[in-house]
């Protein structure tokens, strides 16, 4: 045995980092994650989230009712009408942290970015950032690269050259390696800022995105002609919310918090629901109970705080605890107004709270039948090899389970996995059909039943026990048919888990390109063609036509650090029973030669 090495601990080992240098060694802390863009919370969405927030910031201080924006490949340039940042502060603004106005309750009062970070880990995490005030004629410029001032100026501006910000940067492929933004998720985005601040008119490439109803126009675009009644609204000083119920399952909340959406909601969302639910009874004069109240409910709602506290650096979740009382109280009294003023919308609901009421009690009846029958299921799943760690503990935050077709897929994962945070869910063959079906055929089917548990949904997605719910069947027709299946139970039951952005489908090679020094892996006939001929004489190319073909030891690549994921994306909640009817409604065969042909593309638009 060697004698182990000493390091020397002492002053040469301790490091002091600027700011900005502390952002790029640590961007988790302040962007949550990187990510290559094709996930809606990516970081390069973050950075340029940070930059339109201080301009719309300024539009709801009354300064600016224009933002142009212009996104060309990795470059991205914003300029806001507002009041400019002063200029003698260009620089300290965009590359001091804890520096700016928004402590100012005189100048800032609703501002979403309140930590004095923003623009700096733009700067900081971007190979070029550029900054440009202009104030009454005057203006000033710098120009960074990775956070390093490399040039300033300061002048004067032509004539009529409108006061204002305008920032330029490109995030740095260092930091976030090859990436590229998808515009479907900058279009969510931007309507958001529209939404919520009626009269804001943002452009994008050409595009405009305007709303002068809020977030009624919010609900109406996501929820449209499946609602059973006119969608509810009230705007308040501090408040405002959206509300209506449709036939589908589970409930829907679109929250934001000053400019910020909350997808993990948090205090503000629960007084809202507290507050529904008390306005429904005293109107009704009923004790109805919440799970028949909101079950189908779709809800957008905004409050107003000046000092929002968030549990965590990138603003999922408000954490106030002191604003419950007045959102309860207000949310009851508008709802209660709102149910006077539209007799047949309260005729509605309560004829849909009624419709729930009895779907529960059967839903119950089999509930107690199914468990009776399965025991401890819960405890011991079969088909299930689970993970040691699980979402919302520590080290369960990138936690996932595999749902794949047969013990021959199953097989080659489990012998490859990472036991701590990858489970996996083995299908016997093709899942029952729900499309159409009643909540309560998941119970009496053992194996949705058990996946339902398994995921840990059954009363609502709070309880999911993994971050990423990943599909994993073979390439062919059976394999289609299978995730078609899958989705079709998400979608029509659990749909939150897919406009969440939980669910996924894994993508595995179809071929394997080999000589005797190389092995090259391709995931579609172009690049096994390429492969093909850069390896020259002597290749053998073996085509896998299921997952089983796949041995362990090979497939742990493929479900690694460069596991390749497509993300199953929804636009509108309103796209969903169409969705599915076409998918899986009456079978014809244009429409199953469609499903073979077009499924990945089409479910993952």
């Amino acid at each position: 045995m060697g004698e182990k090495k000493k390091i020397v601990y002492d002053e040469s080992k301790i490091q002091t980092l600027s700011p900005l240098e502390h952002i790029r060694l640590r961007s988790g802390m302040y962007i949550g994650r990187l990510g290559d863009g094709s996930n809606r919370n990516d970081g390069i969405y973050i950075l340029l989230k940070e930059v339109i927030d201080n301009a719309v910031d300024e539009f709801i201080m009354g300064n600016g009712e224009r933002v142009m924006i212009d996104i060309t490949e990795n470059r991205v340039k914003v300029r806001d009408y507002g009041r400019g940042i002063p200029l003698g502060k260009v620089v300290e603004c965009v590359s001091i942290i804890n520096t700016g106005a928004k402590y100012n309750d005189d100048v800032f009062q609703f501002s979403v970015g309140l930590n004095g970070v923003g623009t700096k880990a733009v700067n900081a995490l971007s190979s070029y950032f550029k900054v440009l005030s202009v104030r009454s004629g005057q203006c000033a410029e710098a120009v960074f690269e990775r956070g390093k001032l490399v040039s300033q100026r300061t002048g004067k501006t032509k004539a009529g050259v409108a006061d204002g910000t305008f920032i330029e940067f490109e995030p740095d492929t260092e930091i976030f390696g090859s990436y590229k933004f998808n515009m479907e998720f900058v279009e969510k985005r931007l309507w958001n800022y529209a939404y919520l601040n009626t009269g804001l008119k943002l452009v994008c490439n050409g595009q405009e995105y305007v709303s002068q109803n809020g977030l009624l126009d919010l609900l109406n675009s996501e929820i449209d002609e499946t609602s059973l009644y006119p969608v509810g609204y009230y705007k308040g000083e501090r408040m405002e919310f959206a509300v209506s119920h449709s036939n589908a399952y589970g409930e829907t909340y679109f929250s934001f918090v000053n400019g910020q959406e909350t997808s993990d909601g948090g205090t503000h969302l629960s007084a809202f629901k507290e507050g529904f639910l008390k306005g429904v009874n005293e109107f009704f004069r009923k004790q109805f109970k919440s799970e028949d109240v909101r079950e189908g409910m779709a809800a957008a709602l905004l409050v107003k705080i000046k000092e929002p506290v968030f549990e965590s650096q990138t603003k999922n979740k408000l954490g106030n605890t002191d604003i419950r009382s007045w959102i309860v109280n207000e949310t009851k009294s508008a709802v209660d107004d709102w149910l006077h003023r539209n007799p047949d919308s309260a005729k509605a609901l309560e004829q849909k709270i009624t419709a729930n009421e009895k779907l529960r009690t059967e839903l119950n009846a089999v509930k107690k039948e199914a468990k009776e029958a399965a025991k401890k299921i819960s405890l011991n799943i079969p088909k299930l090899k689970d993970c040691k760690y699980h979402l919302g503990e520590a080290k369960g935050a990138n936690s996932m389970i595999f749902v794949t077709e047969g013990d021959s897929a199953s097989g080659s994962m489990v012998g490859c996995r990472d036991p701590m945070t990858q489970a996996i869910f083995s299908l016997r063959g093709k899942p029952l059909n729900m499309f159409g079906k009643r909540r309560a055929e998941i119970y009496k089917n053992e194996e949705l039943y058990n996946l339902m548990m398994a995921l840990g949904i059954e009363n609502d997605i709070s309880g999911l026990r993994y971050d990423k719910i990943i599909i994993a069947t073979d390439a062919d027709n059976d394999g289609f048919h299978i995730r078609n299946l899958m989705l079709t139970f998400f979608l029509g039951y659990f749909e939150e888990l897919v406009t969440s952005g939980r669910v996924f489908i894994l993508e595995t090679p179809l071929f394997r390109v080999r000589n005797k020094k190389e092995t090259r892996y391709c995931y579609t006939e172009a690049e096994r063609d390429k492969e093909m001929k850069s390896l020259g004489n002597g290749v053998e190319v073996t085509r896998f036509k299921g997952l089983g073909e796949i041995g362990s030891k090979e497939f742990g690549q493929f479900i690694g650090k460069d596991m390749h994921l497509v993300p199953v994306e929804v636009k509108a909640l309103k796209e969903v029973p169409s969705l599915l009817e076409f998918y899986m409604g009456k079978n014809t065969p244009s429409r199953r030669e469609f499903i073979v042909n077009n499924l990945l593309e089409e479910i993952d638009a």
